[in-house]
C-alpha cells in the first residue's frame, strides 16, 4: 500500500535553514533525502540534505524518541543498510521527526543547529553497501529506438510488451558522483578481419533511475505486486555507461558483459520514496492494441499510481568547454512517467521465479527515453550511433564520448501545489583507457 500524504509534505513548511527555501533547492524540508558523508579523521556516517547543509542525524539522536530515536541512532554507520533493516515504519518516524526539528515555526531550531554540517566541509561516500545491481529496459521509447538501429524492420523483439527485460550487472564498479569513468578496453569488430583489442571508440552514457531496495524479500517466494512499492526505501540518478563497440560485439548470445560492467554512477543523495509520494501518478497507459500485462503483473493500485513524474536531464561539458567558461550542454530532457515498465513490475517479475531481494539492491531502470529526440538518454539514439554527430556551442562535435568529456545528470520533481524537490548531481569525467 503506497503511503498518503502527511505534514513533511505541507508546501507552507519552511525551514530555518534558509539555503532550504531558496527558489530551485534541490533539498528543501519536504525532500530529505539521506546519504553518507564523512568529515576529516571521522568515521563516514548517514545524513540528511538540507538546503546546503547535512543534518548529522546520529549525532542529533537525543532529541528525538521512540522510532525516530531508533532510526536516528542507526545512522550512525557508514551506510543506511541499518536504517533500511528497521523497516518503513522507522523511516518515516525519522523523517516526521527531521522535519518538524528543522522547521522555521517549531521554535526549536536552537537544537538542531548544532547537528548540522557544511556540505562544502564534507566529503560524500557511498550510501548504501550493496551485493546485488539488476538493470532493467523499461523504456519502450528507447528500445524501440536502438532496436531499430540494429533491425530497421523489426525493432521491438517479440518478448518486450509481456516481459520487463533486464540484466544482472556489477556491483563492484559501481561508484558515486564525482568520481571519474576509465576508458574501457576491450574487443571490437573489425570490418575487414579478426576483431581488434583496444580502447572503445564508442563510449556511451545512458540515463537513468535507480531505486534501493529497503526490504528484503524470502528465498523461493515472489513479491506481489501489490507489495512490490512498497519494498523501495528511495531513489537516486544513476548512470550506466556503455561501450557501444564492445557491447555490439559481445552481446550474442548471452546479452550485455564487459560493454556494460566497467563503470555505473550513481548520484550521493537517496531521495525517499516517501518524499515523492505526490509526485506519483499513473502508469503510462497502454497504447490500443499492446497486449495488457500477464495477471502477476497487473494491479489497479500500480495503474493508477505506479508511475513517477520525474524529470530527468542530461548535460555534457567537454574540456574546451570547461577551458573556455562555456556552460553545460543540454543533451536530453525526459520524465520517468513515460517508463512502459513501473518499478513495481519490475520487482514483482524480478522475484516471480523466486529469486530473493537483499536489503540495499539496486535496481535500474534502463535508459530513460521519451518519444521525441529531445528526450532520448542516450548518444546511441541522439546519434543514431554516431552517424549524425551532435553540434555543440564552441562548434565541437560529438558522436560518442570523449576523453575529458564531463557527463552530469539532474533530476527533480515539479508540480502545482507541491514544493519542486531534487535529486542532486550524478556526474564523472571520462578519462583515458590504461
Amino acid at each position: 500500500m503506497i503511503a498518503a500524504a502527511n505534514e513533511t509534505h505541507d508546501l507552507a513548511r519552511r525551514s530555518f535553514v534558509e539555503s532550504a527555501n531558496l527558489p530551485g533547492s534541490d533539498f528543501p524540508i519536504q525532500n530529505l533525502p539521506f546519504g553518507a558523508f564523512e568529515r576529516a579523521g571521522q568515521q563516514p556516517k548517514v545524513g540528511v540534505a538540507i538546503g546546503d547543509q547535512i543534518v548529522d542525524v546520529a549525532a542529533a539522536a537525543s532529541l528525538f524518541d521512540g522510532l525516530a530515536a531508533t532510526a536516528a541512532r542507526a545512522c550512525d554507520a557508514p551506510s543506511l543498510n541499518a536504517l533500511m533493516a528497521l523497516g518503513s515504519p522507522s523511516w518515516s518516524a525519522l523523517r516526521l521527526a527531521l522535519s518538524r526539528e528543522l522547521a522555521a515555526e517549531n521554535g526549536k531550531s536552537a537544537r538542531l543547529r548544532p547537528y548540522l554540517v557544511p556540505m562544502t566541509g564534507a566529503q560524500m561516500r557511498m550510501p548504501v553497501a550493496f551485493r546485488n545491481f539488476t538493470d532493467f529496459f523499461a523504456s519502450i521509447s528507447h528500445a524501440t529506438n536502438a532496436g531499430r538501429l540494429f533491425r530497421p524492420d523489426n525493432p521491438l523483439l517479440p518478448n518486450y510488451k509481456y516481459v520487463p527485460v533486464a540484466y544482472h550487472s556489477r556491483v563492484s564498479s559501481v561508484r558515486i558522483s564525482d568520481t571519474g569513468v576509465t576508458r574501457p578496453n576491450g574487443q571490437r569488430r573489425s570490418a575487414d578481419g579478426p576483431p581488434r583489442f583496444g580502447p572503445s571508440q564508442r563510449l556511451d552514457f545512458e540515463l537513468e533511475l535507480g531505486a534501493f531496495i529497503g526490504t528484503a524479500s524470502e528465498l523461493g517466494r515472489s513479491v506481489p505486486i501489490s507489495q512490490a512499492a512498497d519494498s523501495i526505501f528511495g531513489y537516486c540518478l544513476l548512470n550506466d555507461w556503455s561501450a557501444r563497440d564492445i557491447q555490439a560485439w559481445e552481446s550474442q548470445p548471452l546479452g550485455p558483459f564487459l560493454g556494460k560492467n566497467f563503470a555505473t554512477t550513481i548520484s550521493p543523495w537517496i531521495v525517499t520514496a516517501e518524499a515523492l509520494m505526490p509526485f506519483r501518478t499513473a502508469a503510462l497507459a497502454r497504447p490500443q492494441g499492446d497486449p495488457a500485462p500477464l495477471p502477476y503483473l497487473d494491479d489497479a493500485q500500480d495503474r493508477a499510481q505506479g508511475g513517477l513524474d520525474i524529470t530527468l536531464e542530461a548535460y555534457l561539458t567537454t574540456a574546451a568547454m570547461r577551458r573556455d567558461g562555456v556552460p553545460p550542454q543540454r543533451l536530453a530532457q525526459s520524465s520517468f512517467a513515460l517508463m512502459y515498465w513501473t518499478f513495481a513490475q519490475m520487482i514483482a517479475h524480478h522475484t516471480s521465479n523466486g529469486c530473493n531481494l537483499e536489503i540495499g539492491d539496486l535496481i535500474g531502470s534502463g535508459t530513460v527515453s521519451g518519444p521525441e529526440p529531445s528526450s532520448w538518454g542516450s548518444l546511441l539514439e541522439l546519434t543514431a550511433s554516431g552517424s549524425k554527430p551532435l553540434t555543440l556551442p564552441n562548434g565541437e562535435k560529438r558522436g560518442f564520448l570523449e576523453d575529458g568529456d564531463e557527463v552530469g545528470f539532474r533530476g527533480f520533481c515539479t508540480k502545482p501545489g507541491c514544493t519542486r524537490i531534487g535529486f542532486g548531481e550524478c556526474r564523472a569525467l571520462v578519462l583515458p583507457a590504461h
